[in-house]
């Protein structure tokens, strides 16, 4: 179907129509389709990478909280003191402490079933700091400790350090028996 029509020029111009539209029209319109389809696959290859830092994440925490139960379990005496059990999980807890810091991009604050906080992102200097902390304890305890007397002196210090993300309210984390809950999960 072609219809007559005045171009710039002032003279008749004729256009293939199709439906509606013509062909420039419908180029206009497929090259929009394109752009649209073109941002959602990036949007999706965005959203996989959030995905496996939250799942890394995760690993660490459960890594650090396996370890950690142990060590807690055996200086509140429920289990008998083993030295090499006590420091092989307190080098674990320090390799994965260590990773942690790096395990927050901005572009990780949701998906993957997190349960971190936005107050990490808010406050990232305080939650730095606290996790530098964390590591620090692990360090100084895994020097201190010698026996059954020394862990029972020092991992509560490990525990404290644990809870200054991991608080009831206004944490970075959910309490400490809640983030257990979840990594059992």
């Amino acid at each position: 179907m072609e219809a007559d029509r005045k171009g710039l020029d002032g003279l008749p111009s004729k256009r293939v129509l199709i439906g509606n539209c013509t062909n420039r029209r419908r180029t206009h319109m497929l090259r929009v389709v394109a752009i649209v389809a073109a941002l959602a696959v990036g949007a999706t290859a965005v959203m996989a990478q959030n995905l496996s830092v939250i799942k890394q994440r995760r690993d660490v925490m459960a890594a650090i909280a396996t370890s950690s139960s142990g060590n807690f379990k055996m200086s509140k005496g429920e289990v008998p003191f083993d030295l090499a059990k006590v420091q092989a999980r307190l080098k674990t807890m320090q390799e994965e402490a260590a990773k942690f810091k790096g395990l927050f991009p901005g572009d990780s604050k949701t998906g993957g079933e997190t349960a971190a906080s936005a107050k990490i992102w808010q406050a990232k200097a305080e939650f730095e700091k606290a996790a530098d902390t964390l590591l620090a304890e692990i360090k100084s305890a895994s020097a201190a400790i010698k026996d059954e007397a020394t862990l029972k002196a020092e991992y509560p210090k490990v525990a404290k350090s644990c809870g200054n993300c991991h608080k009831t309210t206004d944490g970075f984390a959910p309490s400490l028996a809640e983030s257990f809950k979840r990594l059992k999960q």
